[in-house]
């Protein structure tokens, strides 16, 4: 028995949050995986929380998303890929964005918990580096308050986000090694996922739906022209702090209207507005609304 085999065998001994922390093709989800199968042998209810916004396991990019795992066919990939629950995090990067992505997780540990999961494991972005990394990490255990924290590691790339975790929380922090079977993939390679899967989600029907500035937030400056928000991707929201999907903008022609384009078919109470635009192949280029807006 390796050491990964070890710890999935350890932890599914009792209920709990598991979070995994790991740089880019560290073997995070293949572990999730694991969990949640032996969790379900043990006849826990179970959730994975995928807070990775770039290479999703469940849902769109720019999303952190929600799965309730009842059964072994829920961890498919074509029934794991449709979420119950999400949280728009704005853009397929961590980079600028930590307070939506922190506060997403925290919101949909909390929903899986609401719903019954006493098993659940929280699947983390690759971003582990530097002092970003540190309080990305940092605000995440801070709000999700894990029982165990899982790094997988390469040399000692992991010490001080595993350090804090030991320093600053009650949790049981385990170091893995990366698994020999991991194969890593080039940036190009993960951009073309990313890519993929934005296709693949605005795939089929689209619905429209002709929008007003007052439904953005934020909120365009006065005579701002709407114009420059075309492709701009946007977050769907429920009106009850919860988010139904993904869309994108479409200016009129010279009439100085806005539509939302989404697969969505229920109407949203509100609009959030991303930060990347989303090209014609629906490949994403980063936006800085500050800069857009012409605002601090």
């Amino acid at each position: 028995m390796n050491e990964h085999e070890a710890l999935v065998e350890r932890a599914v001994r009792s209920t709990g949050t598991i979070a995994l922390v790991g740089a880019l093709d560290a073997g995070k989800s293949t572990l999730a995986q694991a969990l949640l199968e032996a969790a379900l042998a043990e006849g826990h209810s179970c959730a994975l929380v995928d807070a990775d916004v770039g290479q999703k396991t469940i849902g769109p990019p720019t999303m952190v998303t929600l799965k309730m795992i009842s059964g072994s066919a829920d961890l498919a990939p074509e029934n794991l890929r449709i979420p119950d629950a999400m949280h728009f995090a704005e853009s397929t990067s961590p980079q600028g964005h930590m307070l939506p992505i922190v506060t997403g997780t925290g919101r949909l540990v909390v929903e899986a918990r609401r719903r019954g999961a006493r098993f659940i494991v929280v699947d983390t972005s690759g971003l582990v580096s530097g002092v970003y990394g540190q309080l990305l990490k940092y605000h995440k255990f801070e709000l999700i308050e894990p029982d165990i924290v899982v790094g997988i590691r390469r040399g000692e790339e992991l010490s001080p986000i595993l350090g804090i975790a030991q320093r600053f929380f009650d949790c049981e922090v385990v170091a893995l090694n990366v698994h020999q079977d991991v194969v890593p993939t080039s940036a190009d390679v993960r951009a073309s996922r990313r890519e993929e899967a934005m296709r693949d989600y605005f795939s089929g029907q689209l619905s429209r739906w002709r929008v007003k500035p007052t439904v953005f937030m934020p909120v365009p400056p006065p005579l701002f022209d709407l114009a420059q928000m075309e492709r701009l991707l946007v977050g769907l929201s429920d009106g009850q702090g919860s988010y139904l999907g993904l869309g994108y903008l479409e200016a009129g022609e010279d009439d100085g209207t806005v539509r939302l384009v989404s697969p969505v078919a229920e109407a949203p109470k509100a609009l959030r507005l991303g930060s990347v635009r989303l090209d014609d192949n629906l490949g994403v280029r980063r936006v800085d609304l500050r800069n857009m807006f012409g605002t601090d």
